[in-house]
């Protein structure tokens, strides 16, 4: 296994490419179609995950690629100790609404868990990173940086929920006793980010979401100090059966 810092920088530059991809079909007339599940998807999620799968061969030979486009064609690989997770358009409802909150993800599994993965908001400028043992990063325009999470602040937490897939009354459930000061809205696993880089402190998830979904930003906000648990406090594992996840929030250093 390659050291987690040069395994890191070696996979930046295809996140980086794929994101030019997906922003060079951003400036066209793009057409959108919907998968059998109704979600939709775009020539730039095709486009992004045919070039990120055999870069990802290519690093980690023999290591298996689970991609979100791959699935929903069927194309499912058997996983086992150590996989790629990959969802070559994170958002893609953002991206057709073209408020740039839409991402990339690629995140490395070893024993069920995230251990290190990169998140590129191309539209943005921003490139989030981490891995086990090696902490977690942002990149933009101002250089690299090291990010962590923050301490809960007196006036009270900051709750990121989603822009896209919002349910208000389970979020007020899931809310309620708890000190909030102000709640954001944000696209993509930009929310895990955000909570990774210290701008939020939870992002509740209450409802459906894939595995690749949110891997990549489980392993910045691991790395960044936080954690990633079921509603329950229970771990959240991955390579599940279908690749479900359960509702689950990200936090930051609080409870």
């Amino acid at each position: 296994m390659k050291d987690m810092l040069a395994l890191l920088d070696e996979l930046i530059p295809v996140v980086r490419a794929a994101g030019d991809v997906v922003m060079a079909v951003y400036g066209t007339d793009f057409a959108v179609r919907g998968k059998d599940d109704a979600s939709p998807v775009t020539e730039a999620d095709e486009r992004a995950e045919a070039l990120i799968v055999p870069a990802l061969e290519q690093l980690l030979p023999g290591v298996p690629v689970v991609a979100e486009e791959a699935v929903a064609a069927g194309r499912v690989p058997q996983v086992g100790e150590r996989f790629w997770l990959v969802d070559p358009l994170d958002g893609t409802k953002e991206f057709i609404n073209r408020n740039g909150e839409f991402t990339v993800n690629v995140a490395l599994i070893e024993a069920g868990q995230p251990i290190l993965g990169v998140v590129l908001a191309p539209a943005l400028g921003q490139l989030y990173a981490g891995a086990r043992g090696a902490g977690a990063f942002v990149e933009d325009a101002n250089g690299r940086r090291p990010i962590q999470v923050r301490a809960e602040p007196e006036e009270g937490l900051t709750v990121v929920a989603s822009r896209s897939h919002g349910d208000a009354d389970a979020l007020a459930r899931f809310l309620e006793g708890r000190h909030v000061a102000e709640t954001r809205s944000a696209g993509s696993s930009l929310k895990i980010c955000l909570v990774a880089c210290g701008e939020a402190d939870v992002y509740p998830r209450l409802g459906r979401t894939m595995e690749w979904d949110i891997a990549a930003g489980h392993a910045v906000l691991a790395a960044a100090g936080g954690r990633l648990v079921g509603v329950d406090g229970a771990p959240l594992g991955y390579g599940k059966p279908g690749f479900d996840n359960p509702h689950f929030a990200a936090w930051g250093a609080g409870a």
